[in-house]
């Protein structure tokens, strides 16, 4: 049966609409499932997942990993937009990619099982980039093919609902892939949407003869693309596109920074308790729920009174994006200041920030296709994701530039080599224990900026001894015997003063930042006499008391089960920056050199409002000076 070239005369919707929609319900999942999973597994099972415990990825170096991951998965759509509309067309490319696709959902189910975890995490992302990608302006690109003269109409109607089915399977995954992560481990929290990518591209497959098929322009593409009137489209467009970037610079943050915030939060909502994971389901939710709303209730009633273009659509809701980022710099003010806030303040900047979404995305969506010609259709979605990859760019650069490097990192490194390669030598304090000392600032061995870490025969760090170390310690024991007689720990400013005689090897005082309800940092400035460096030293103590609490009342994790058969405990658990001794009760500590970042608590969400804000405001004239083009078909 030949396949159709041409779009059908019915008035309806074409007939392989429900394949498309069915696809991507299913491949949305599979690619939101495993993004749900990725923050918590980089900060809490990359580094147990070969046969012995590695160093952990801090929150913004997790945050920063997954960005950059985001950024190459919306990056890889003008590859995919030039190869379907230089040479494949639309639906072989989205058939041969999504092969590539699954392939990626295997290397990450098999990571674990055999060579260096840290390569197939890798080769996983890198495959899935390129696959999730390389479809994603072919897949928009081909529902708007199906549409002809008599049913044009229908259009913005059907990417809503196109809208609606991404986040149908992004609502499931969201809330089902972290509680598999939690319980059943990486294989299957990673292998799960492997099977749904798997189904996705067989419905995809099925509908193949109800689809009409464009076929690729050829040489007309490359033509269409350099002519006056080609620049003169992208250019247009690129005004506008110029500013969504940083409406997804804050929006994906919802799977990092708003996760990492989750976890200092009051979970439990009408009895259930949510891990900070699932959280993000709330935004697939609220799509399936405000999309209608938009869409027959609130744009009707808003038309009555001024006309709402695209571009005022988009303008509003690059405001609420700000105002959710307010709403999350709230909350974390709460968080400093030791209060326990309801995730129900989390949910609602949730609703703010996609009904921001909703303004902004799925207008932008319909705006790039209507404002493309026929043999550019793929290329300019492709030119609007890669608005996403910039903004998921911009999000890993800030993380990236506001970690402090921790100046033990290497040399933890070349330690653990030469524990592997027999060449260690045993420490004097214990035989089981490998020592190693490492010359501080001012690169000379045995002066009193010097540190050591011990490590056991395994390679795992047992103790660390850092300068100033019993001078924290001692003033780690006033916040505790504040903490015992107050059943709360002081707050930032209550905590200086209490500290405030104390000294470090330098004769400076050093600084105390309560970071939630449970845990405060004690940190000494170090030999180099200033904040935020490398040569920070840090005493981080944290409440055990509920901690053990709940170890007695639930069953094991697959976390618990993996620690077990490395035969680690949490005590010597470290990140390779951090190294924990015993303490009495009620608290932990642990000592850290550097690795502090520049962007702290409520801070890091007030930078991005206001990035946000003077982005909306900017946006405002280059909109009143666009003037958009008719419907192309």
């Amino acid at each position: 049966m030949p396949y159709q070239s041409e779009a059908s005369t019915t008035k309806g919707f074409p007939k392989g609409i429900p394949y498309i929609i069915g696809n991507e319900a299913a491949e949305r999942f599979s690619f939101y499932g495993m993004k749900a999973a990725m923050f918590v597994f980089m900060t809490q099972y990359l580094h147990l997942m070969g046969t012995r415990a590695t160093d952990a990825l801090t929150p913004a170096q997790a945050s920063a990993n997954q960005h950059w991951f985001v950024t190459a998965v919306y990056l890889t759509p003008l590859l995919g937009a030039f190869i379907s509309d230089r040479y494949w067309g639309k639906y072989t490319t989205i058939i041969w990619l999504s092969l590539v696709y699954c392939a990626g959902h295997l290397a990450l189910a098999y990571m674990g099982i055999s060579g260096p975890p840290q390569w197939w995490f890798i080769a996983g992302l890198g495959l899935i980039a390129i696959g999730s990608g390389g479809i994603k302006p072919c897949v928009s690109a081909h529902v708007g093919d199906q549409f002809g003269p008599n049913n044009q109409h229908l259009i913005p109607k059907i990417f809503n609902w196109f809208y609606f089915s991404i986040n149908l399977g992004a609502a499931l995954s969201n809330l089902l892939i972290p509680w598999i992560l939690l319980w059943y481990g990486p294989h299957w929290a990673f292998g799960i949407p492997g099977i749904l990518m798997i189904l996705a591209t067989v419905v995809f497959w099925l509908g193949r003869y109800h689809y009409v098929h464009i076929p690729a322009a050829g040489p007309t593409f490359t033509e269409q693309l350099f002519s006056k009137e080609g620049a003169r489209t992208i250019l247009r467009l690129c005004s506008i596109f110029l500013f969504i970037p940083i409406f997804w610079t804050l929006f994906d943050q919802t799977a990092s920074s708003w996760v990492y915030q989750a976890i200092d939060m009051d979970r439990e909502l009408f009895g259930i308790e949510i891990l900070p994971s699932q959280v993000q389901a709330a935004n697939p939710f609220l799509i399936l729920i405000l999309i209608p709303l938009f869409t027959y209730v609130i744009y009707p009633l808003v038309e009555k009174v001024i006309p709402l273009t695209p571009l005022r659509k988009i303008g509003f809701g690059l405001f609420l994006t700000a105002f959710s980022f307010c709403l999350s710099a709230l909350i974390q003010t709460w968080i400093d200041a030791g209060q326990a806030p309801s995730i129900a303040w989390q949910l609602l900047a949730y609703l703010v920030l996609t009904s921001g979404e909703i303004m902004v995305s799925i207008v932008c969506l319909e705006f790039a296709y209507t404002q493309a010609p026929k043999s550019m259709k793929s290329i300019v979605m492709a030119l609007f994701l890669a608005s996403v990859a910039l903004g998921n760019g911009i999000a890993a650069l800030v993380n990236t530039a506001i970690q402090i490097p921790n100046p033990l990192a290497k040399e933890t490194k070349e330690a653990r080599a030469a524990l592997e390669s027999g060449n260690a030598l045993p420490s004097d304090k214990n035989e089981a224990w490998y020592s190693y000392r490492y010359p501080g600032m001012d690169g000379q061995s045995n002066t009193k900026d010097d540190m050591q870490t011990h490590f056991t025969k395994d390679g795992i760090i047992e103790q660390r001894e850092i300068p100033s170390a019993n001078r924290l310690k001692e003033a780690a024991a006033m916040i505790e015997h504040y903490y015992a007689d107050h059943n709360t720990l002081p707050d930032t400013t209550t905590g200086q003063s209490l500290i405030e005689s104390q000294r470090d090897l330098w004769n400076k005082p050093f600084t105390y930042r309560l970071l939630n309800g449970q845990s405060f940092r004690i940190t000494s400035n170090g030999p180099d006499l200033k904040a935020y460096t490398k040569w920070d030293m840090s005493l981080i103590a944290k409440t055990t008391e509920a901690a053990s609490t709940q170890e007695t009342s639930r069953r094991k994790t697959w976390l618990d089960k993996r620690k077990a058969e490395l035969g680690l405990t949490e005590s010597n658990l470290n990140d390779g920056n951090t190294s924990t001794e015993d303490t009495a009760d009620p608290f932990e500590q642990t000592f850290q050199v550097g690795g502090l970042t520049r962007l702290e608590g409520a801070n890091y969400f007030w930078f991005f409002t206001a990035l946000m804000t003077i982005t909306a405001l900017l946006f405002i004239p280059v909109s009143l000076r666009y003037k958009p083009t008719k419907l192309s078909s």
